[in-house]
């Protein structure tokens, strides 16, 4: 039996985030993305509401939602901004959510009960500056120093960067194992802002997703204990992939509201736009492009709910997960051009707000995975 109806739970944490979106966030994005700047203030708000613990147990002070409840508030914080779904998966996906699965229980109280609660923003380094899609190529080294780890190294692209509180990173154990491109010479690592040696900075002059915070972590011989070290050294890689997989859900499913939200700025501007007599509405090729964009939706939403249900079940969801990933953010990117053809001239300006989506769309064809990696998964 297929029952793809919603809890009262999971549709509250959809209203939760859809209000607090065009609440808070709706009203000034347009002026936050032309600035290209981070609204830290959003944070606090979000962690007000539970949002970043959305799909934390509440034993570690999380919201206690589950994996269709984290994609649902995803899917809803981007139907307003990408920026706002970025949070989601990185503080929640990437760290959190691999926190929960790898963390002992001392870590998990350390780290996780203050992320799951907001009182902690956390984020994810694996990407550096010579290596994005080939993880066995970063540089970064973290070696054997008495009873803890010297972390040296860079990390770029990491979304929050700069105003993260708490950092999982992924570093080379072994050196030897390095050289011969063996993924069990990785290890993981949790890090908070303030140890010596470890600097952040924004990246500016981003195609898209302008109102959100993207940077770099320098790590300078930062000095890492061994009670700091997720999983046992040389699981970093596994480590890695499982945040990976977790990021890309969210991503799918933040994709998904993208389609809609494109959908949604199309439907009212051909209503009201008139040609020729009568509303562009009525044309056959402008409807050709609306009734694409509602497909794509449908199915798209198939997808990430396919991945989130074998997630709560507790089952492998890697294929199923990177094939949502992969259809979401190509059709999110077709249905935003579509968008900006729709509305003509005026879609070419940031007047509208298809513009932004349009420039949003093309991140996600890159990160957590380029669109070629996971044609080839």
């Amino acid at each position: 039996m297929i029952d793809l109806s919603l809890t009262d739970e999971q549709q509250l944490a959809a209203k939760l985030a859809r209000d607090f979106a065009r609440r808070e966030v709706a009203p000034t994005i347009q002026e936050q993305d032309a600035v290209g700047e981070f609204d830290r203030s959003l944070l606090a708000k979000m962690a007000g509401l539970g949002l970043l613990g959305v799909s934390l147990p509440t034993r570690w002070d999380g919201a206690g939602g589950d994996y269709i409840t984290l994609g649902l508030v995803c899917e809803e914080l981007e139907h307003v901004d990408t920026s706002l779904r970025v949070i989601l998966s990185v503080h929640v996906g990437l760290n959190s959510l691999t926190l929960l699965s790898w963390g002992t229980d001392e870590q998990k109280r350390r780290w996780l009960v203050p992320q799951a609660s907001g009182e902690k923003v956390a984020t994810f380094g694996l990407t550096e500056p010579s290596a994005g899609s080939d993880a066995l190529g970063i540089r970064s080294i973290a070696r054997r120093d008495g009873a803890d780890y010297l972390l040296s190294g860079e990390k770029m692209w990491i979304s929050l960067a700069d105003v993260a509180d708490h950092f999982l990173v992924i570093a080379w154990t072994d050196l030897e194992k390095k050289e011969a491109r063996d993924h069990t010479g990785m290890s993981a690592f949790l890090l908070e802002r303030g140890m010596k040696g470890l600097t952040t900075a924004t990246i500016h002059g981003k195609l898209g997703i302008r109102a959100g915070n993207t940077g770099s972590i320098s790590f300078d011989d930062v000095r890492v204990p061994e009670a700091n070290r997720l999983g046992s050294e040389g699981e970093g890689f596994k480590i890695a992939m499982f945040a990976i997989d977790q990021g890309r859900y969210t991503v799918a499913a933040g994709a998904t509201g993208l389609i809609r939200a494109c959908l949604d700025a199309s439907v009212e501007y051909a209503t009201t736009r008139t040609t020729f007599g009568r509303p562009i509405a009525a044309h056959q090729l402008i409807k050709e492009m609306i009734a694409e964009m509602a497909g794509d939706y449908e199915a798209c939403r198939l997808l990430w709910f396919k991945a989130g249900w074998l997630k709560n079940e507790g089952r492998r969801s890697t294929r199923e997960t990177s094939l949502a990933k992969m259809q979401a953010c190509a059709c999110s990117e077709k249905a935003a051009s579509n968008a900006v053809q729709v509305h003509g001239a005026y879609g070419f300006s940031s007047e509208y707000s298809v513009e932004r989506f349009f420039r949003n769309a093309k991140g996600a064809q890159i990160y957590e995975g380029s669109r070629e990696i996971h044609k080839l998964l």
